[in-house]
């Protein structure tokens, strides 16, 4: 009973106050609890919602854009070059239709060879050997990379390959212009059972696809090895003859210089 007394005596204070001042003297308590309550809360809720807004603004990762492969496919490599240039280049060829090369996958990678010996009786017999490669690159989104720029870094190796060649003499390297996108054109001698021969080799890209071209021949019999001027021609012709077959394959016009 004691403890309640002077709750009691508020009451009735209050009660013997005008109006006026019961509204605001008496509810001032309440009031002050109030504030006390909001101002912690709507605090607590003003920078939740901030760091939540900037949270989520900050942490979500945007998928880098990565160009798409421009070629879905590849050319069949044997036919490839057409029948009038392989009679040009590799005379008296012992399977006109080529040898293709073993590939798990047609649209990743292919090749075919080609080869034959010209007898020409008392002046010796000519050999020729060439040979045409395929490499595709597909863009890769989970690593941010297009299939061009794969192809761009298989070229330099597949150039830095033809260059390392076992036992090569004289080796020339030189642009070869107006053949894909970029392509380089390596040449030396090679002496093989007994006899000199000389090589030929463009690597060249064309967007996402890479090319290796490889002329080849010697001569027996006391016939004289092809020149390397015009082994290199030969192959340059050819090389640009296998760039328009890419873009033939996928049906798309094919642009200056390959």
């Amino acid at each position: 009973m004691h403890r309640s007394a002077p709750r009691l005596t508020r009451i009735l204070v209050c009660a013997a106050v005008p109006v006026t001042l019961l509204v605001t003297g008496c509810s001032s308590g309440s009031g002050d609890g109030d504030k006390k309550d909001k101002s912690p809360s709507s605090s607590s809720a003003d920078s939740g919602g901030t760091s939540a807004g900037s949270g989520s603004g900050s942490g979500k990762k945007q998928t880098p854009v990565v160009e798409p492969a421009k070629y879905a496919k590849l050319p069949d490599a044997c036919k490839s070059l057409s029948e009038k240039t392989i009679k040009a280049l590799v005379p008296s060829v012992k399977v006109k239709g080529g040898t293709a090369g073993r590939s798990t996958d047609l649209l990743a990678r292919g090749s075919c060879s080609w080869n034959g010996l010209e007898d020409k009786g008392v002046k010796g017999s000519q050999y020729r050997w060439l040979d045409v490669s395929f490499l595709r690159y597909d863009s890769e989104e989970a690593l941010a990379v297009s299939g061009a720029e794969r192809a761009q870094n298989s070229y330099t190796k597949e150039v830095a390959k033809a260059k390392a060649v076992k036992g090569a003499k004289n080796l020339r390297t030189s642009p070869a212009a107006w053949v894909g996108q970029q392509a380089t054109a390596v040449g030396y001698e090679l002496r093989k059972t007994g006899v000199d021969f000389t090589y030929a080799t463009i690597v060249t890209r064309t967007d996402n696809v890479v090319i290796t071209l490889t002329y080849n021949g010697t001569g027996y019999a006391g016939a004289k090895p092809p020149t390397a001027g015009a082994l290199t021609t030969d192959a340059v012709k050819a090389a640009k003859e296998a760039v328009a077959s890419v873009a033939t394959a996928n049906r798309q016009p094919v642009a200056a210089g390959g």
